[in-house]
């Protein structure tokens, strides 16, 4: 084996097959084949490439979609795998377009250095499942809600009088209970279309509770410090996960990661006006989880608050303020994703409460804060280390 020579592949994956290529180090093609993709394929298509001398690199297109069990069995055998994009459409208007020419074009963007990302994170796609099935859930939650208010605005009057007034939560649980018989045929057949899509509302809203509990496990197992930052609750954290897993080549420098996640600055600036706004690029499921961040923590945060009280004393709109914030916490997020941060025990407080027999109440009344923050920062729930620490003196000196 030591005696072959180097060489690299390229892998156009399909739903069904996948053609593989193979190109000595300066560029000669060797061999191209197509196979299944299952795992005798993946093993098949790994003795094929292996035949030809010992593989260097293996550009692979879909990683994290048609090419993630390929993925998987090459890195299996440690092979580097390296994440390719699809030809360009100038290179297909001038070569024509075909699985194995695709696979031989990928295995050239590996050999001229144009594909140089490494492959989506595999250990985020249970999180991303979740994620997506979530979101999809709330979206269909939110579009049953907007139809029960459509209906009651055109609905019969009694129907409209008696529930127009009650808000979300209380008006689907009204409906859901109500019993659509009425001597007015309209009047039963919109009771009836309401009661419908009361149920639906609930059936989606056990749904995305059920995930967001589950999406919470995995995200506090795969990144504890990230989860346990201030305002990063499951759903902001796994789309973070998500957006740093799917682009771990933009994880290098901070600019880069705000760049990705739409959160660097961009000159904005026109004759004497000299000004910055945020950049409009990049992954926006990252951005919004920045914003949202943002928004709870200029809300409850008190470092946050105080900050935003010195940037409004400086004349500073609330964008530019928003944007600084974005900034500021797009290097934070980048620390807790590419460093083992350790998290601080809490278990120790609620135990060391409840045998003094001190209430969350008394706490909440000495530190200025609702019961329900305290609670959280015991389970574990909220990260706060500088309170968390007068918390725990005060309870050793009461």
């Amino acid at each position: 084996m030591a005696g072959k020579p180097k060489v690299v592949g390229g892998v156009d994956t399909h739903a069904d097959t996948m053609h593989v290529a193979v190109l000595t180090l300066l560029g000669r093609k060797l061999a191209d084949k197509e196979f299944r993709t299952n795992a005798q394929g993946y093993w098949e298509a790994i003795r094929f490439m292996t035949s030809h001398g010992r593989v260097q690199t293996v550009g692979v297109e879909g990683t994290s979609s048609y090419g993630a069990g390929l993925t998987k069995a090459l890195i299996t055998a440690g092979i580097q795998v390296i994440e390719v994009n699809r030809p360009d459409r100038a290179a297909r208007r001038r070569r024509g377009k075909s699985d194995p020419l695709d696979a031989e074009l990928a295995a050239r963007a590996v050999l001229s250095g144009n594909a140089t990302s490494a492959p989506k994170d595999p250990a985020i796609e249970a999180i991303r499942a979740l994620f997506n099935a979530r979101r999809s859930a709330v979206k269909a939650r939110t579009a049953a809600m907007n139809q029960i208010t459509s209906l009651l605005v055109t609905a019969p009057d009694p129907v409209r009088a008696k529930y127009r007034s009650l808000k979300e939560k209380a008006l689907v649980t009204a409906l859901r209970n109500c019993r659509p018989s009425s001597n007015d045929p309209v009047a039963t057949a919109v009771l009836t279309a309401l009661k419908t899509l009361a149920k639906r509302h609930q059936f989606l809203t056990s749904q995305a509770d059920e995930m967001e509990a589950q999406i919470d496990v995995l995200v506090t197992a795969a990144n504890p410090a990230l989860r346990a930052a201030f305002g990063v609750g499951p759903d902001t954290a796994a789309q973070l996960l998500i957006t740093a897993g799917g682009n771990p080549d933009r994880l290098g420098s901070e600019a880069s990661f705000a760049a990705l996640c739409g959160a660097a600055p961009v000159l904005a600036s026109s004759g004497k006006t000299n000004k910055h706004r945020l950049s409009r690029g990049g992954d926006r499921g990252g951005n919004s989880a920045l914003h949202r961040i943002a928004l709870v923590r200029m809300s409850n945060h008190p470092q946050t608050r105080a900050y935003v009280a010195r940037q409004v004393e400086k004349n500073k709109s609330k964008a530019a303020i928003l944007r600084m914030l974005k900034r500021a916490i797009a290097r934070e997020i980048l620390r807790l994703l590419t460093k083992q941060i350790p998290v601080p025990e809490y278990a120790d407080l609620r135990p060391a409460r409840q045998a003094k027999n001190i209430t969350l109440t008394t706490v909440a009344d000495h530190f200025d804060v609702w019961p329900m923050t305290i609670s959280m920062i015991e389970r574990g729930k909220r990260r706060d280390d500088s309170f968390t620490q007068s918390y725990r003196e005060w309870l050793a000196a009461a």
